[in-house]
């Protein structure tokens, strides 16, 4: 021991080089598995913008707009109906909803998932009122199982899941587009996953609307 004691003393220089190249990697590695556990983030996304909403059969959106625009320009009763049946056929629908729960003790997760045809724009995912216990790398994943628990449910053969891309945040109100080569009839959860341990953080379970 006093050999070791007598080197580092007459090695300072060399000394610090080694105690910093092991301490700052692993400082580092600490921050980042740990810092999500206190540190959250809030994004609010608005719904995203309809490009090719659903309308009658024969009406381009061009003569959506200008009927709406007549509309608009004159305030009569008749026109406010027509206003609210475009709204209406404008409006998208939501296909498949859910509330997410807790995986667990320490991983806590709330809020509405859901789930809504954009007609020709394909799908989206919606998160809102959304809040989940914050962690390293976390993704959205669509998964055909039911209910899952944990990693050995969204793992397990006879499943199958789509991963929709890293959590924008762990609060507020966010949209994940659903690549068009998925089936939504066949996703029957949302699961918020921490890749790197593949831990579950939070489920919300799918029902048809």
């Amino acid at each position: 021991m006093k050999s070791i004691t007598n080197w580092i003393s007459s090695h300072k220089p060399l000394t610090a080089i080694i105690v910093a190249v092991i301490v700052i990697p692993g400082a580092a590695v600490a921050w980042w598995l740990g810092s999500p556990l206190f540190i959250d983030k809030t994004v609010d996304e608005e719904f995203p913008a309809l490009m090719n909403a659903v309308m009658p059969a024969g009406m381009e959106m061009a003569q959506a707009q200008a009927t709406m625009e007549v509309a608009m320009n004159n305030p009569t009763e008749v026109q406010e109906e027509m206003m609210e049946a475009m709204g209406a056929m404008l409006a998208p629908e939501a296909v498949k909803v859910g509330q997410f729960r807790d995986a667990d003790s320490f991983h806590k997760g709330s809020g509405d998932a859901t789930i809504y045809d954009l007609g020709t724009d394909g799908f989206v995912l919606r998160f809102e009122d959304f809040n989940v216990t914050n962690g390293p790398d976390l993704r959205v994943l669509l998964t055909t199982h039911p209910d899952p628990m944990g990693r050995g449910d969204v793992h397990a053969d006879d499943v199958t899941y789509v991963e929709l891309g890293k959590l924008k945040g762990n609060i507020g109100n966010q949209n994940y587009l659903i690549p068009g080569d998925v089936n939504v009839d066949d996703q029957h959860s949302v699961v918020i996953y921490c890749k790197p341990f593949q831990v579950v953080f939070a489920v919300a379970p799918l029902s048809i609307n």
